[in-house]
């Protein structure tokens, strides 16, 4: 899992100094949700083929559109391979692909999970044209949303996320 986090050369400051915390996590074994007072999660922003839309989750705890992720399960042998599960299981699409296992953002945020903080590593995520999603137990509703008319969300920036996605 380091090998991944190692991959990732941000050039944004913030985004480097995230990187040497998540690795020095990792080094601590804070890769399983029972980690205090944090612990990694993976993400996925998944685009459409025309990279036109993104596909978003009603969380049900947090009750935000977000992109699919979560906490990583004992059989997920990567980063990305936890980040490509989760966009699976939360969005019902089989079919999705990972573009490359260099993740393209990083974020700290509060976890709803009770532990301290989540420190979330996010992927890239092709879906297929035509992919219809179907809501799983995790989320409320999913739902592509045009990358240029998200959901206006201040505790979230949905924007940063999917320009980071259309970037790479």
């Amino acid at each position: 899992m380091r090998a991944e986090l190692e991959s990732y050369a941000p050039g944004d400051p913030e985004q480097q100094r995230l990187r040497v915390e998540l690795l020095r996590r990792v080094d601590d074994g804070a890769v399983h949700r029972e980690a205090r007072p944090d612990h990694l999660t993976v993400s996925a922003v998944v685009l459409d083929a025309s990279r036109a839309h993104v596909l978003l989750v009603l969380h049900a705890k947090t009750g935000l559109w977000l992109q699919p992720g979560g906490h990583l399960e004992d059989r997920d042998a990567t980063l990305s391979a936890g980040a490509l599960r989760e966009a699976v299981e939360e969005t019902g699409v089989p079919d999705l692909q990972l573009v490359s296992t260099v993740p393209i953002h990083l974020e700290r945020h509060a976890a709803p999970c009770g532990a301290e903080h989540h420190l979330d590593v996010r992927y890239l995520v092709l879906a297929r044209d035509g992919a219809t999603p179907i809501v799983s137990e995790e989320s409320l509703d999913v739902q592509w949303s045009p990358v240029d008319a998200l959901p206006d969300q201040p505790q979230v920036d949905l924007r940063a996320l999917v320009a980071a996605a259309l970037r790479a």
